[in-house]
């Protein structure tokens, strides 16, 4: 999710909860929170969320056929904030992209490696070297050639500080790319050729088998050209994907239609994909249920027990490889600056009663980053997990005090979040188990998702920052690179010599073991310098309609238009 990636970063959002509700006799029970953690949820307006176990009806039947048939409407969390390949991070930028453009790697609808832009592809038998031939069919939404001359341009272009991306990393096991990055060397000094309009050639610094699949992410896609175009913007659009843009309307709708100059254009059995921007999900569910829209992002968690009641077949749900966790600003101007407060507060935390609260889809407690599952990986956890409740919190109230603080000099934070009602209610839990537990005293600062984009990178509006990541690729170390002291992703601040070390190190290790030990010891030596608050592991969502088919979990939460149909 870069994703917020956010993305990064970003994630794909949560499940809202501003649905009209029917209290539920059982929910004290089911939450169990104390008594003073109660009263603080109260005074904060969220037990009337917390008190929904039944759905009101939005009215409309969910069953009945589309008439429209060659028209699918996806709702989306939010207007993206750029269908720029090169600088997209956040969760609904990407997910359009993946309809307008291809990389050279290609995915099939449960995430396993395809052809692409490339036809085929080759790598030299030390695993550095990459032949990738572009096909002779791939043309542009223009009908012009895609050549491999447009790939050297464009991650060029990604990797030149000018350009601002903050999904470069992305790039960083080819060689010379880490030193363009840092400002060493000159954008051209990439070590991505170009023999013909056909066949490019990569070199890596060091082998890395996951490179087909990182070739997926957005950033590594060709842009167009031509700088005469307005290739961003729906006026003279031009992209090499399924789908070309044909409008935008902030706020309102973006519309895709099908790009007949697309090489594999027979199999695209949607001609035109509206995504309509709906940042409450439970207006995204009133808009499913009346027939307005046949794909969601999300599902609200209030909605949960009438929709596996009433349409269960109807709801996708399955674990992705992404985590949401709390960032804590560790500059040195900042209270969280003492790691014994940043432990006390993630102690603090009873993820578990958070679980069966409020986090109902089948996402899972973390206490560690990396999400389990995470290919040739042991995800690392924190040592007190398996403690008791009474002694985690009374070594969080010990660290508290030897921190200098008390219930007469409560600590006082800002924490920062989204504009989103699970984040919402989560964040408001969280600082009730605070305030319960140490005497945290918590602002809570909730912003509209493009203002949180920049809110989050201006430390000095937040001490804590709710933010998620997602797998841009199927691999540790795109986890913990976020955590390097130079990664534009750093949004703690986390600054340890050490750990950069071990993470230049797994980047130069060839062998799969070995690189999976270090990447391990690097998790676990940030998980005990606290830059960040893992919070649960995530699972994709959504609400699909019986007369939309070809919908399939894919671990990295994508769900491509191209492989859905539509049928009466």
């Amino acid at each position: 999710m870069r994703r917020s990636k956010i993305k990064h970063n970003a994630l794909p959002a949560d499940s809202l909860s501003r649905q009209r509700r029917l209290v539920c006799p059982g929910w004290r029970r089911m939450l169990n929170f104390p008594s003073r953690t109660l009263a603080h949820l109260a005074r904060a307006g969220l037990l009337a969320a917390l008190a929904c176990c039944c759905f009101a009806s939005c009215g409309g039947d969910t069953n009945r056929a589309r008439s429209e048939s060659s028209n699918l409407r996806r709702g989306i969390g939010g207007d993206p904030s750029t269908l720029d390949p090169a600088r997209a991070i956040d969760s609904f930028s990407l997910e359009i992209i993946l309809d307008l453009y291809e990389g050279l790697v290609g995915e099939h609808a449960d995430g396993s490696i395809s052809q692409g832009v490339a036809s085929d592809w080759s790598v030299d038998p030390g695993g550095k070297i990459y032949i990738f031939t572009i096909r002779s069919d791939a043309r542009w939404s223009n009908g012009m050639p895609v050549t491999a001359y447009d790939f050297v341009k464009s991650w060029r272009r990604v990797l030149d500080p000018s350009t601002g991306s903050q999904a470069a990393e992305i790039l960083r096991p080819i060689a010379n790319a880490r030193q363009i990055i840092e400002g060493r060397l000159r954008p051209d000094a990439l070590a991505v050729t170009a023999s013909d309009s056909r066949t490019l050639r990569v070199q890596l610094e060091q082998p890395a088998p996951y490179f087909p699949q990182l070739l997926t992410y957005p950033v590594t896609f060709p842009i167009f050209s031509d700088a005469s175009t307005k290739t961003h913007s729906a006026t003279g659009w031009v992209s090499n994907g399924p789908y070309v843009l044909a409008s935008w309307i902030p706020g309102s709708k973006i519309t895709l239609t099908k790009n007949h100059f697309y090489w594999d254009r027979g199999s695209i059995g949607i001609r035109t994909v509206d995504y309509i921007p709906v940042a409450d999900e439970n207006s995204e569910l009133r808009q499913y249920k009346a027939g307005q829209i046949d794909v969601t992002q999300g599902v609200p968690v209030g909605a949960l027990p009438s929709i596996r009641k009433d349409i269960p077949k109807e709801l996708f749900v399955a674990p992705f490889l992404g985590v949401a966790y709390y960032a804590m600003n560790v500059r040195q101007d900042s209270p969280l600056r003492d790691s014994r407060l940043r432990r006390a507060l993630a102690m603090a935390i009873d993820r578990e009663k958070l679980q069966v609260a409020l986090l109902t889809f089948g996402q899972t407690a973390a206490y560690g980053f990396v999400p389990p599952g995470t290919w040739n990986y042991s995800s690392q956890e924190w040592g007190w997990r398996e403690e008791r409740d009474s002694l985690r919190e009374d070594q969080a109230r010990q660290l508290y005090k030897e921190a200098g603080y008390a219930p007469n000099k409560p600590l006082k934070l800002r924490l920062l979040y989204s504009s989103n009602s699970s984040i919402k209610q989560v964040s408001i839990a969280v600082a009730a188990m605070w305030k319960d537990i140490l005497g945290v005293e918590t602002e809570l600062t909730e912003e509209e998702y493009r203002v949180f984009l920049d809110s989050r990178r201006d430390p000095k509006r937040w001490d804590v920052a709710r933010l998620a990541w997602a797998a841009d690729y199927n691999d540790a170390g795109d986890f913990l690179e976020t955590f390097r002291s130079t990664s534009p992703n750093n949004d703690s601040g986390y600054s340890n010599p050490s750990f950069d070390s071990l993470i230049d190190l797994a980047s130069n290790t060839p062998d799969p073991a070995q690189r999976r030990e270090t990447l391990e010891r690097a998790e676990k030596m940030m998980l005990d310098d606290y830059p960040v608050i893992p919070i649960y592991f995530y699972c994709s969502k959504r609400l699909v309609k019986p007369y939309v088919i070809g919908a399939r979990t894919n671990p990295l939460g994508r769900l491509y238009s191209r492989y859905l149909q539509l049928v009466n």
